[in-house]
């Protein structure tokens, strides 16, 4: 994602940066490009910009349109090379080459195609859990038959939307596969600027150098999304920001919200950020205004699209805006990386930036016509995954508050939550649930004991695998709410040395203190008597996020066995040992484990 506008990509100053380059000390990540076209201009673009995220890039660099020798090979460079990410780059020059070559009915060229991208992607899931990152294909600007050729079956034009709608169906079905929507990109900055046709004659390029640092944002924006790396929040200001004027001096029917005036921009860049919601993503208002009066627009006026309904957190107050974000962070339990700040106010931008350097603070243009325009073109909501407690997440936040109205009500911490009602589910890995598990896997970062990062397809082969694994999960809900699926464990088994080993456990922040990991921790521990497990066997690693779970092992009476020179602990207990958890959750519909 781009932090502030597209200055940021700017090919010879990316280039020049990538030569003094020292990314060493950052996390790495393996990444190998397959392409049919050449991509040695490309991969400086992404050491540079995925360093500017704090990643270091290893590149294994595929030798010139070797797609199918390199993936249908076991013994390739590739699959030695063990990639996390595999990148798929395909030309429409040569697939057009193909089209014209094509000898028979045309009508059947896209699936043919589809048929041998699938094969592909099939070769690599039998040799390696890479997520694999498909480009579409630029949609050419000639058309033989003009406008006519929408009418017509073998059209060039035609055959590549085909086969490009046929990849995203077919992707749908391989978990492993994300999108890299190259034709997007060359819409948005013209299909005839974007490709370079001498530049492709000389040396195979993609498209113009000059959009070449677009498509490398694209592909580390998949990858970093495929990390657990996204936008959670969007954190709001509302005068000249929601809404035309200030409510708190033209009223509620002086500000400018009207379809047909010219005002309705705002009520597009509404319409904008409730599908930004319904996705999943937390919106938060951070105004100057009297709350009343704030709150009222939502509550009353007949021209919002926003309610108070789609606000996680409302803060309006006189006070500076960095320490109400602060706030609505504290409130949310999420990093400042995480989270977006949306204001008219150059004023106020600048203040924000300053004060609180990891969020991210676009710059919006002065038209209001053009928000949405500006906020689109930074990739900020990119993802790897989705479930269906994306679209409630605004209201489990709305719920949590009346959870904390009503501790105040109670002397003690245990006699509150009696007072809960909560109760779980526990139960193995299932396919309904698994876009969720690879979600929550992806994301969570502060109470995730080793930050281990499977995809869905990863978690499905854990999920078939009932001889070697394990893994479960727990959804929680009381009288206030449904929480929803908010805590993974992957147990793993070692029958040599007669271990279970606790591979994963992490846990959504917004159960803490609810005794669910204590629960899980009994469960695992049932789980290693059934199976007559001689001990359990627990990993810490460190990063940058999870120090709240340094001493997770500890209080639950597991002896540190091992320590790496990087904090990593190792951490043992023997059944007979543990100690069940007295915890206030309820398992009605419990399976046993």
């Amino acid at each position: 994602m781009l932090k502030n506008d597209r200055t940021e990509l700017n090919y010879a100053q990316l280039v020049k940066r990538a030569r003094h380059l020292d990314a060493a000390s950052y996390p790495k990540l393996k990444v190998a490009l397959l392409a049919d076209v050449s991509t040695q201009h490309l991969v400086p673009l992404l050491r540079v910009l995925f360093a500017s995220h704090g990643v270091d890039v290893v590149i294994h660099e595929a030798g010139f349109d070797t797609v199918e020798v390199e993936t249908l090979n076991p013994s390739s460079e590739l699959y030695s090379f063990a990639p996390q990410v595999i990148v798929i780059l395909r030309s429409i020059m040569r697939l057009k080459s193909s089209f014209y070559h094509a000898s028979g009915n045309r009508r059947s060229f896209a699936q043919i195609q589809a048929d041998g991208i699938e094969a592909v992607w099939s070769a690599i899931r039998t040799h390696s859990q890479a997520v694999i990152l498909q480009s579409t294909f630029v949609v050419p600007y000639e058309r033989p038959f003009g406008n006519f050729g929408r009418l017509v079956e073998d059209d060039l034009g035609g055959s590549v939307g085909e086969l490009n709608r046929e990849i995203c169906q077919r992707a749908r079905l391989h978990p492993s596969v994300l999108i890299n929507d190259i034709d997007y990109i060359a819409a948005w900055v013209g299909r005839r600027h974007f490709l370079d046709e001498k530049l492709w004659g000389l040396a195979k390029s993609l498209c113009a150098l000059e959009f070449l640092p677009d498509v490398a944002q694209n592909i580390i924006d998949i990858s970093l999304a495929s990390m657990g790396r996204s936008v959670k929040c969007v954190v709001l200001d509302l005068d000249n920001t929601l809404w035309g004027g200030v409510v708190g001096d033209d009223g509620l029917e002086g500000i400018g919200l009207g379809d047909l005036d010219e005002d309705g921009a705002f009520r597009s860049f509404q319409y904008y950020l409730r599908e930004l919601s319904a996705r999943g993503i937390i919106l938060a208002v951070c105004s100057k205004n009297n709350e009343a009066v704030a709150r009222e627009v939502f509550q009353k006026h007949p021209g919002m699209i926003l309610r108070e309904e789609h606000i996680a957190v409302f803060i309006a107050n006189w006070e500076d805006k960095a320490a109400n974000i602060r706030r609505i962070r504290e409130t949310l339990n999420i990093g400042f990386d995480t989270m977006v700040f949306l204001d008219d106010n150059p004023f106020e931008r600048n203040l924000v930036r300053q004060l609180i350097p990891e969020i991210i603070v676009p710059e919006l243009p002065e038209d209001p016509a053009l928000y949405v325009r500006a906020v689109s073109e930074l990739n900020l909501f990119e993802t790897a995954a989705r479930s269906a407690l994306d679209s409630g997440r605004n209201a489990l936040y709305r719920d949590q508050e009346k959870r904390e109205t009503e501790s105040q009500k109670f002397a003690t911490v245990d006699e509150y939550l009696q007072s809960l009602e909560t109760t779980a589910r526990c139960q193995r890995f299932e396919s309904a649930t698994l876009g969720r598990i690879a979600q929550l896997i992806q994301r969570s970062n502060q109470f995730n004991l080793t930050t281990r990062r499977y995809s869905e397809a990863e978690c499905k082969a854990m999920m078939e695998n009932l001889e070697d694994y394990f893994p479960f999960t727990l959804s929680l809900q009381d009288r206030f709410g449904d929480f929803g699926l908010i805590n993974v464990v992957i147990l793993r088994s070692r029958p040599e040395e007669r271990l279970l080993e606790i591979d994963t456990f992490l846990m959504s922040c917004r159960v803490l203190q609810r005794g669910v990991e204590q629960l899980a921790m009994n469960k695992i521990f049932d789980y290693a008597r059934q199976e007559r497990y001689e001990s359990v066997v627990g990993h810490y690693i460190p990063t940058a996020k999870n120090l709240m779970v340094k001493s997770f092992f500890e209080q639950f009476g597991f002896h540190r066995t091992q320590t790496s020179e990087e904090g990593a602990t190792q951490w043992r207990l023997e059944p007979a040992e543990y100690v069940p958890r007295k915890v206030f959750i309820e398992e009605p519909f419990a399976e046993t484990v």
